[in-house]
């Protein structure tokens, strides 16, 4: 890495309470000699949101050495107790993220947090993307916030293409940010949820918008091997490698299309 180039590690879906012992150690390994500039974690740091899964949450990013942010996914919310997830749903994820989140201070680069999760949905299991409009205007506000030239990167759980090939929801007002997101010249979303790796581009109304899901770190495994994204972004140029322990090619990971049954199958 030369120059202006930042350095990035991108991983999701670690699923603590069913996580990947060899996995973790890795990436931890990786992230201990590579010394990345951040690591990006899209949420689902647990299973099912128990305590004692946040505690191992805890345990294992605090003890990274690096810059470190995190985004909430919909297995961050209480599964057990419906009180508290219909009134306090993020108590248990708020009370983590200021024991693990460093300051991430990248030389003309900001990675801003886009909330893909709501407390209830129509359909069970709620697993699918929503965007509230809050959550989407704080992110906007935020980006037009930002010095002028600043470039960014938006981090979120869930993909942001609203619905699958046939029809299915995926996530709720997702064409909407995708468009006002392109529209701010945003480099890349960042996103977990499907377990897959992929890099892909969808043209809306606003413009290009570059979407890069990471794979899984846990025993949920869908169609590839645990994985996580290094990322290296130079000037304007983004580029992306599927690191995985299966020494599967970058171009085999990656997955050309967000599934429409985004749910892995559990093991």
């Amino acid at each position: 890495m030369t120059g202006d180039a930042i350095r990035l590690f991108h991983i999701s879906d670690i699923h603590f309470g069913m996580e990947d012992a060899a996995a973790l150690e890795w990436v931890r390994h990786c992230i201990e000699t590579e010394r990345p500039d951040a690591v990006a974690i899209t949420g689902d740091l647990t299973m099912r949101a128990r305590h004692e899964e946040y505690e191992a949450a805890v345990q294992w990013i605090s003890g990274l050495g690096v810059s470190v942010t995190v985004e909430v996914g919909n297995h961050d919310l209480p599964y057990f107790n419906l009180f508290e997830r219909f009134t306090n749903p993020y108590r248990r994820f708020h009370g983590i993220k200021g024991l693990i989140e460093r300051e991430i201070d990248l030389p003309g680069l900001a990675i801003m947090s886009l909330r893909t999760t709501v407390r209830v949905q129509p359909r069970w299991p709620w697993v699918d993307g929503w965007i509230m409009p809050r959550a989407l205007g704080e992110t906007l506000d935020a980006i037009d916030a930002l010095p002028q030239g600043t470039r960014v990167i938006v981090a979120a759980h869930h993909p942001l293409p609203e619905r699958g090939e046939d029809g299915r929801l995926l996530t709720r007002r997702g064409a909407q940010a995708m468009e006002a997101l392109a529209a701010r010249g945003v480099m890349a979303v960042l996103s977990g949820h499907i377990h897959d790796p992929f890099d892909l581009v969808a043209e809306t109304p606003g413009g290009a918008l570059r979407m890069i899901g990471a794979g899984t770190l846990s025993q949920r495994v869908r169609s590839t091997p645990p994985s996580f994204n290094d990322i290296t972004i130079s000037g304007d140029d983004v580029h992306v490698e599927a690191r995985n322990l299966a020494h599967v090619a970058t171009a085999d990971m990656m997955v050309d299309k967000v599934p429409e049954d985004a749910t892995p199958p559990a093991r």
